[in-house]
């Protein structure tokens, strides 16, 4: 895909002003940071192109490339544009780098926020160590779609007006948004902190002294799993997988734009809470095989529902929920691709 697209697009971007620029995704460490650069190296050179036109920001969304974020830049120096917080897959890596360890149980994700303890750890690492190397530090996805309702929307853009604010004021240098109706929420959250400053670099935040345990504290406080938490990543995991079935990757689901990250989430956290011993609901229920078997097809019901039987009929919705078993209930996988890619097959 890179090779396709810088081959193609390279010089008429630079014809432009413009610029060749690139996310690089679910890097785990700084040796596949240095097969990139090689890559660039190479691209450039064979196209006749200077070194160092080719900038890459690095989405840190797996918990090992949390610990090397000063080598991946390293190894990316001449290319770099700085990091980005890649927030929902960072919590899927952590559910996947450590389900089977008996001291990790995180509850409904709807409680693991940016501010308990290793996410907030996470995200002032990544703005200390960007500007300690003069690389920029980007906030994480708003994933809100702005609705007709105006009462609805006033709730989500106070959420999400309260979500820049506290990366604004940590020394982010600019972030992310799902929709366009967002720019303008975050554009004036940022324009309070940043002035007529294109970036806050030399906030160099060094009161942030974060430790590798401070990365693994994975202690929510308050947090439980419940029920309706429970249904919940049945019933987006059940949404998302029929979407990416029909060749949607990026689905609004619930007034939010959910890719992939959140249904991995929401799965691998049941495949969790099943296999682990103190895995129970309030009431004292545990989550096993047969409770989250029961509950699948009651939430194929509530989206009968949702969608209409005509959607419902003319969709995906059982294969859907074949796979969603399959991937709770069987040996871990990877990615929720993997099995759903056979579909096709």
């Amino acid at each position: 895909d890179f090779g396709l697209y810088f081959f193609h697009n390279a010089q008429a971007l630079l014809d432009r002003g413009w610029g060749p620029f690139f996310y690089l995704p679910k890097l785990e460490n700084h040796l596949e940071a240095r097969l990139w650069n090689d890559v660039f190296i190479k691209a450039q050179n064979d196209l006749g192109i200077p070194q160092g036109t080719i900038k890459a920001t690095v989405l840190i969304e797996t918990i090992l490339a949390a610990f090397e974020m000063e080598e991946i830049l390293y190894e990316l120096r001449d290319h770099s544009a700085g990091l980005n917080a890649g927030r929902w897959d960072y919590i899927f890596s952590a559910i996947k780098k450590f389900r089977n360890h008996p001291d990790f149980l995180l509850p409904d994700r709807g409680q693991i926020t940016m501010t308990v303890p290793f996410m907030d750890a996470y995200a002032n690492l990544l703005v200390r160590t960007c500007h300690k190397r003069g690389a920029h530090a980007m906030g994480g996805m708003a994933a809100y779609i702005p609705r007709k309702e105006e009462e609805a929307n006033k709730l989500a853009f106070a959420k999400v007006k309260a979500d820049k604010e506290r990366e604004s004021k940590a020394g982010y240098d600019g972030t992310w948004v799902a929709h366009p109706g967002l720019v303008s929420v975050a554009r004036e959250v940022f324009a309070a902190v940043l002035g007529d400053k294109p970036h806050q670099k030399d906030v160099l935040r060094e009161d942030v002294d974060v430790q590798a345990a401070d990365l693994l504290n994975f202690t929510v406080p308050d947090g439980q799993i419940t029920e309706a938490g429970l249904r919940l990543n049945l019933n987006v995991a059940l949404l998302y997988i029929e979407s990416w079935l029909n060749g949607v990757g990026a689905a609004a689901i619930y007034d939010l734009m959910e890719d992939a990250a959140m249904a991995e989430i929401s799965r691998a956290q049941v495949w969790q809470w099943i296999h682990h011993p103190e895995a129970t609901l309030p009431d004292g229920r545990k989550i096993d095989a047969a409770l989250v078997k029961s509950m699948i097809p009651e939430e194929l019901g509530q989206i009968h529902q949702l969608v209409g039987a005509e959607r419902f009929n003319k969709g995906q919705f059982e294969t859907a929920a074949s796979l969603l078993e399959e991937l709770v209930l069987g040996d871990f996988v990877d990615f929720l691709t993997l099995p759903a890619y056979e579909q096709f097959e």
